[in-house]
């Protein structure tokens, strides 16, 4: 009858901790949802609690056995053994979102790190750890949410500008510097560019101008668009923001 009443226990206990790893990986998958990135609510909940659920099984698995009817064995298991490998494989679907993008432009880290965070959290919960667990996601969400829009306001100019990917095509060679004076008039910085000059197409040639820039948040891209479009010699037109 006790060993009844403790496995009911248990159960309630096991039921608690998957429902708070669900509802602290909610807070994170929102906000991943909320921005459409590629990781949501239905990733985040499943890493989470899958996470939880095998980190309670480790800890369960070695008190069994550490109490096993056979007295003449001895066994010794780390309690934490899955939650190590839980780390590592989280690991793997993580290195799936990281994305690389032009010569320098990386995105994709920030999803991958909230992908090992939510496996974090269930792991946190099912050891018990309820308050690290809750002060966790919420430095997490305050860093991720609040701090950039007050460093955005208060801080140094760069952090007050948005990167971009920048494709002009132009017809003559001389209309390249006058792009990059016209970008460094608008007040963007320029971090990187590559030139390329094509082969003929019918009796034009043409030089294609790669460039990754820091653009004011306060510029609005369309009229930087038309301020390129409308320079002579300019044939095309790219503007990607990061």
């Amino acid at each position: 009858m006790e060993f009844f009443s403790a496995m009911q226990i248990s159960s309630y206990e096991t039921f608690f901790k998957l429902v708070i790893a669900a509802l602290l990986s909610l807070a994170i998958g929102l906000e991943r949802e909320l921005k459409r990135k590629p990781v949501g609510l239905k990733t985040s909940i499943v890493i989470s609690t899958f996470s939880c659920l095998l980190t309670i099984i480790s800890i369960e698995s070695a008190y069994i056995a550490q109490g096993s009817e056979y007295a003449n064995v001895n066994i010794t298991m780390d309690p934490l053994r899955l939650a190590a490998q839980i780390v590592s494989g989280i690991g793997f679907l993580g290195a799936g979102v990281i994305l690389k993008r032009g010569n320098d432009s990386i995105s994709g880290l920030t999803t991958a790190a909230m992908i090992w965070g939510a496996g974090g959290i269930g792991i946190a919960v099912a050891a018990g750890f309820y308050i690290e667990a809750v002060t966790a996601v919420l430095l997490v969400l305050i860093g991720i949410e609040v701090l950039p829009h007050l460093l955005f306001k208060f801080g140094p100019k760069r952090l007050k500008m948005v990167e971009a990917n920048l494709k002009v095509v132009v017809t003559d060679r001389t209309s390249i510097r006058e792009v990059l004076n016209e970008l460094k008039i608008n007040g963007s910085v320029i971090e990187s560019i590559s030139i390329a000059y094509s082969d003929e197409v019918g009796s034009s040639f043409f030089h294609e101008l790669r460039i990754r820039m820091s653009v004011p948040h306060d510029k609005d891209t369309i009229d930087l668009y038309q301020e390129i479009s409308d320079m002579k010699n300019v044939v095309h037109v790219e503007i990607e923001l990061i």
